[in-house]
């Protein structure tokens, strides 16, 4: 068992913050992620929850839509409602300081150029990381009863949702070993080779980064706080990709509670042109449903005017949530799960009321179709799960588990 200044790994709890709800909202780029944020937090700041709403997309977007100058600090822009978008550059230097100078060193040492070795440094996901770990501190804090994030797009997203697994492997397995070769190399290859051999500071900043890291994981594990919204549009590749996501969200034990369909054009449009492009949308609601049941699915019209600031945010929070505290629980349960058990992959699926008999599989590529009767869903399915085959299904207690094998 890994010990991280003398608490044993993963059992070290800070404050439990009370009634606390983090939502994280991501979706493909452009979709109005950032917009229907927004309009939550607006919504929850109105039914009287101190929110703080933070951006760890690096394309800060979050002060445009609230039409309002924000910075690495929150700023109250709204009574019970504060904003910021996190400063990179900062919060790199304040949680990975120690660590990147040494890779900055290192890479010096190697012949790299100073001001390139500084950049390079800079290491991949360190922006979001250092974003989310504003998370833990919120968390600890009980500041606000609500915190919402307005994540980068999908793909930045997953991948930082599951650098805590990467983490956690490194540090079980190389980190100990590291550890101990650089205090046995050390005293010889510094002044020898004058090499900069990682000292004793580096080592635990890297623990203290990592037990940061794995405590958000935690938090964001927790179905009973914190949950992810998809933000999706009526269109074919918007659906896709977030079908995969969905997937990727249960791979790594992520609850989904709500999906928002974003930008639906009104019914009843008279124009040919509206006509034509409303017939294209329902049919594409249509999937948006059989895709995600059973969980809830929320329809927000496209806005006749820009949706910028509080007043066009709130409107807009007013369609997605009506009377409904937007801050609430919208789905408990597991939907979707992703797991691995005796060397193979297994996707379990709740469907209720239905027999062994009514179930029917197919698989084509990376498509996933589990049809009950005359009704039929489609699975995007994730790279890990999508170079196998099916190898057999079972019916349990309303959940249809499917196991994946390896191609013969």
């Amino acid at each position: 068992m890994l010990v991280l200044r003398g608490h044993p790994y993963g059992l070290r709890k800070g404050t439990p913050a009370t009634d606390m709800r983090i939502i994280l909202y991501t979706g493909k780029g452009g979709v109005g992620k950032t917009s229907v944020a927004a309009a939550t937090a607006v919504q929850a700041a109105a039914a009287g929850r101190r929110t703080i709403i933070l951006s760890t997309d690096p394309a800060h977007s979050l002060g445009d839509s609230l039409d309002l100058p924000l910075g690495a600090a929150p700023r109250q822009v709204a009574p019970n409602l504060w904003a910021q978008e996190v400063d990179v550059l900062r919060e790199i230097d304040t949680h990975w300081g120690v660590l990147q100078r040494w890779v900055s060193t290192l890479f010096a040492w190697r012949g790299v150029h100073q001001v390139l070795a500084d950049e390079m440094a800079i290491l991949p996901g360190m922006e979001e990381l250092a974003g989310l770990l504003y998370l833990l501190h919120y968390h600890e804090s009980a500041e606000y009863d609500t915190v919402i994030v307005d994540c980068a797009p999908t793909g930045e997203t997953l991948r930082l949702l599951s650098f805590p697994e990467v983490l956690r492997w490194w540090m079980e397995r190389v980190f100990p070993v590291e550890r101990k070769a650089a205090r046995v190399i050390g005293p010889i290859a510094r002044p020898l080779f004058n090499l900069p051999i990682p000292d004793e500071t580096v080592f635990e900043a890297a623990e203290d980064i990592f037990w940061r890291i794995d405590r958000v994981r935690e938090i964001l594990a927790n179905p009973a706080e914190t949950s992810v919204r998809l933000v999706l549009n009526p269109e074919k590749m918007v659906i896709k990709e977030a079908q995969r996501s969905h997937t990727y969200l249960s791979l790594y034990g992520y609850a989904t509670d709500l999906i928002i369909l974003n930008r639906c054009l009104p019914t009843g449009v008279s124009d040919p042109y509206f006509a034509a492009w409303r017939a294209t949308q329902e049919r594409y609601e249509q999937l948006v449903h059989e895709a995600f049941a059973p969980l809830p699915i929320r329809r927000v019209p496209l806005m006749d005017q820009e949706v910028v600031g509080t007043e066009m945010l709130r409107r807009m929070g007013a369609a997605i949530f009506g009377a409904d505290d937007p801050a609430g629980l919208f789905f408990t349960g597991s939907p979707q799960q992703v797991y691995k058990e005796n060397g193979a992959y297994h996707l379990s699926l709740q469907l209720p009321f239905v027999g062994r008999e009514d179930v029917r599989l197919s698989q084509s590529g990376n498509e996933l179709t589990v049809q009950v009767g005359s009704h039929k869903r489609n699975i995007v399915l994730p790279n890990t799960l999508a170079g196998l085959q099916v190898g057999g299904a079972r019916y349990e207690g309303e959940r249809l588990t499917i196991r994946f094998i390896a191609e013969a």
